[in-house]
């Protein structure tokens, strides 16, 4: 097993993607944060609430991310697209894991 990890195909103009989207939504990714943090410091009885307040900003973000996406593959070839989908939700795990579980289900 090599150290070195094989570059992707689409390594730099996924991680100019991600970094515009950070530089542009991030409001966005911080209100995930706040939501998160809130919802760990909270009561029993306001939990539940709070955790749906969350989920609801990861869903906006991962659907900001997923519009990134899928408006770039649609440039792409039949075949390269599906490269390039999975290369960009394994960067979005790597970059902000919250948003992963919901990027492959859109």
């Amino acid at each position: 097993m090599s150290i070195f990890r094989r570059r992707g195909r689409f390594d730099e103009v996924i991680r100019r993607q991600l970094d515009l989207f950070e530089q542009d939504h991030l409001e966005v990714i911080e209100e995930v944060v706040d939501r998160l943090d809130t919802y760990n410091s909270a009561d029993r009885d306001d939990a539940e609430d709070l955790y749906g307040a969350y989920v609801d900003a990861v869903e906006t973000a991962t659907e900001l991310l997923a519009d990134i996406r899928d408006a770039y593959a649609r440039l792409l070839e039949e075949g390269i697209d599906e490269a390039y989908e999975e290369e960009f939700n394994r960067a979005v795990l790597k970059r902000w894991p919250p948003f992963a579980s919901e990027i492959d289900l859109r």
